[in-house]
């Protein structure tokens, strides 16, 4: 074992998310404005799109960091069947489940029955369209909807807070099935879709649009939520969740194909077509 892959194995990982936590809610102006500042200069964040471009104008380091962007800034591609991209990033791995598996790193794949925590569920996603998008610091960090959908059910899994880094994930066997997630199901009219929010190392919270705050806290079992009957619709490019510090959103469609021209480390915004139903 790699010693920088040994180190994610050791890293007292949900207290370093905590100690971020903290830091990035500060609100003492010196500090805040010295964390953006240097996320601005080292990741060249592209502060032009936001809805509100100046940095220093963020009340806190999650405020920017969780920044909206300006109206028309992501333009959502296709017709309705046309799965679009749900987040800023590049894509760790896009393409076809077989068999119920999805393809994580060359020479390793998971199951979606482990990355669901739901054999059941499953069921239904043997074969399809997979698209993992890794968000790195520089990123908008806002997840959008693939589709349009009704919310049907959520699974607050669970689990490590592994770096979702290429390095990592590279490493790490079943890496997503095994760190802490938010499985977001979806019914689309032509059938159901999800959404999964990785968490990450330093991944301080999940927040959705409909609940809320998601993690923190950090989940000791697996907690399940029926959203069914609620009427939570979201067309395809709304906001649905965001990541506070950055990590993996994990997209499986069963029915679509993806886009042939799109492969590993291609570079993605909110709207891309990812595939068709």
């Amino acid at each position: 074992m790699r010693a920088a892959t040994l180190v994610q194995y050791l890293a007292p990982q949900k207290t370093l998310s905590r100690i971020v936590y903290a830091a990035t809610r500060c609100r003492w102006r010196a500090w805040k404005n010295f964390l953006i500042g240097r996320v601005v200069h080292a990741y060249a964040v592209d502060m032009s799109e936001a809805a509100e471009p100046d940095p220093r104008a963020y009340p806190d380091f999650n405020a920017f960091f969780t920044r909206a962007l300006r109206a028309g800034a992501r333009p959502v591609q296709g017709d309705a069947g046309t799965v679009a991209c749900p987040a800023d990033g590049r894509i760790s791995q896009i393409g076809r489940i077989t068999g119920g598996r999805i393809l994580q790193a060359k020479g390793r794949t998971y199951t979606v029955a482990e990355l669901l925590a739901d054999a059941d569920a499953a069921e239904a996603y043997r074969q399809g369209l997979f698209a993992t998008i890794y968000l790195s610091p520089r990123d908008y960090h806002r997840v959008h909807m693939p589709l349009d959908g009704t919310l049907a059910a959520t699974a607050h899994v669970p689990g490590r807070l592994f770096s979702v880094a290429p390095g990592p994930v590279a490493g790490i066997p079943r890496l997503f099935a095994r760190n802490e997630r938010l499985v977001c199901h979806f019914e689309g009219a032509r059938g159901p879709f999800v959404v999964v929010m990785v968490g990450a190392m330093l991944v301080s919270g999940i927040t959705t649009v409909w609940g809320g705050v998601a993690v923190p806290p950090h989940a000791r079992g697996i907690v399940r939520q029926d959203w069914r009957g609620r009427g939570i619709h979201l067309p395809r490019g709304a906001e649905l969740a965001r990541f506070e510090m950055g990590s993996t959103a994990i997209v499986l469609v069963p029915g679509a194909e993806p886009a042939p021209r799109l492969g590993a480390g291609a570079a993605v915004k909110v709207g891309l077509g990812l595939g068709h139903l």
